[in-house]
């Protein structure tokens, strides 16, 4: 008797394969607080508390008012900086000096990323709606300064802050980026979506506080999601 078996079904193509696609992208776009360092640093707890230190004695009140107005500035004009300049013309500069004065210590140098990110071809950019001096702090406490062509930073953005779609298109303009030959990577969901629109891949650093995770599974798209980056980097690489 003879056994007839149905085709094998093709072989999806390998993950080796995808990992090659995504390694020989041309720019590589990364965030820079809770993406290329571990939000387990607790870093922004600092940059949170001098936050409000600030707001307290810009306006002379006590702390628990200064984070119900911080909340506030966060939660309608998406950084605290954007609600302080649109609501009371703060001087931008003042305030990024005051709340980046941290110590990043709490940082330790990663061996891994520095050379997942040296094994990338494409161009590398960060992008933060940060100072670039808080970017080169952190940057060079990770040991993976020298890996980055450009800091993009919110004053490079006109100090229009992540997710509006305008940055993203100044971005791209001032480094002549063609996104569908780019991949951003970021720890806040709702900041992929104009990325994507673009065209270029995202990638999600899976965060667990519920702005991290606002927008994932209704509109955003995410083309990757990750915990550990420098692994996942490391494997991109081919390392």
């Amino acid at each position: 008797m003879t056994v007839q078996t149905s085709p094998a079904a093709p072989a999806p193509a390998s993950a080796t394969n995808a990992m090659a696609t995504l390694r020989d992208r041309a720019v590589w776009i990364f965030d820079l607080d809770n993406t290329l360092y571990p939000a387990a640093c607790n870093l922004f707890v600092q940059v949170d508390r001098r936050i409000n230190e600030f707001i307290a004695g810009h306006f002379n009140i006590g702390m628990d008012e200064a984070r119900v107005r911080q909340k506030h500035f966060f939660r309608e004009y998406g950084t605290t900086l954007r609600g302080l300049m649109m609501e009371h013309d703060v001087d931008p500069v003042a305030y990024m000096d005051y709340v980046h004065d941290i110590d990043v210590t709490g940082v330790q140098p990663s061996a891994l990323l520095a050379d997942a990110l040296g094994g990338l071809p494409g161009r590398k950019i960060i992008y933060t709606n940060g100072s670039v001096r808080h970017a080169e702090n952190v940057a060079g406490r990770l040991g993976i300064l020298d890996r980055f062509d450009a800091v993009f930073d919110i004053a490079a953005g006109g100090y229009v802050p992540k997710p509006d779609p305008r940055p993203y298109a100044t971005l791209v303009e001032r480094y002549g980026v063609d996104p569908t030959d780019a991949c951003m990577v970021e720890d806040i969901a709702r900041n992929l979506a104009p990325a994507h629109a673009l065209g270029m891949t995202t990638v999600w650093v899976r965060g667990e506080k519920e702005y991290e995770k606002a927008g994932v599974g209704a509109g955003v798209h995410i083309d990757h999601t990750v915990d550990d980056l420098p692994a996942w980097l490391a494997k991109v690489a081919g390392l």
